[in-house]
């Protein structure tokens, strides 16, 4: 099976360029299943219905999040209704929404769980104890894990830890592409960050000039999406449905 993971999609202009090739990208791979980051898909960070419904209507099969999954006020509603929109699995019990979405492709099954760091970030359940209880849980041997983190050296560490056990590892938040990927084991598709989707030049998805008078002068300032063509950000993962083995990953940028 071939798996497309498209790395964070930043805003309007994210959604927009993945709405006018996604289909070509999925035929191009011959495109089996899909996950697509979505924290970040609408405007000003979080997720919207809008947003959310855009990204399922393109193409997605399952959308996973991050730090900024609660960004949005009033998404509580959409955690409830919607299986297939993750929130990071070792956020604390009671937290409204999953980590965990298993997709029943008869006779396949393909467990997608997203993960969040804690260097950098929020100090959320240990991921390495989160993602030993949810493998041994999840029933199949089709494991997708987003790991969305900050520190590289986390993102590293989760990867060699988990090889040999799932079917990827692929990191996300950071929104750079890194040129890492491998196979770890001979089993396992591993990437530093995937990249994102959304404007080309910019920082992060941020019009270059505010974001460098915000990091120049520490002045607040109020964000704005970059006006540049936009690029996307994906790896294709090939793997053997039957054992849960990843064979090859490929980096995507279409500009």
């Amino acid at each position: 099976m071939n798996l497309l993971f498209v790395g964070d999609v930043v805003g309007t202009a994210g959604i927009d360029i993945l709405e006018r090739y996604i289909y070509k990208l999925k035929c191009d791979h011959s495109i089996d299943f899909t996950v697509v980051n979505g924290e970040n898909s609408a405007v000003g960070n979080g997720i919207t219905k809008q947003s959310y419904d855009r990204l399922m209507r393109l193409g997605a099969d399952v959308v996973t999040g991050g730090n900024h999954s609660f960004q949005q006020r009033g998404c509580e509603e959409l955690y409830e209704q919607n299986a297939t929109l993750l929130r990071p699995a070792n956020y604390p019990d009671g937290v409204i929404g999953t980590g965990v979405y298993i997709a029943d492709l008869f006779p396949v099954r393909i467990a997608v769980i997203n993960l969040m760091g804690t260097v950098g970030l929020e100090a959320l359940e240990n991921p390495f104890f989160t993602a030993d209880r949810l493998i041994d849980e999840a029933g199949t041997p089709n494991i997708i894990i987003d790991f969305h983190a900050e520190a590289t050296s986390e993102k590293k560490a989760l990867g060699h830890y988990l090889a040999g056990r799932v079917t990827a590892v692929l990191g996300t938040h950071t929104h750079v592409q890194t040129a890492d990927e491998m196979i770890l084991k001979d089993h396992t598709a591993y990437i530093t960050d995937a990249g994102m989707c959304g404007p080309e030049i910019s920082v992060l998805g941020i019009d270059p000039e505010i974001a460098v008078a915000r990091m120049k002068y520490h002045y607040p300032a109020v964000f704005r999406p970059s006006s540049s063509p936009s690029f996307i950000n994906a790896v294709v993962v090939s793997f053997d449905e039957k054992l849960g083995k990843a064979n090859k990953i490929e980096r995507i940028i279409m500009r």
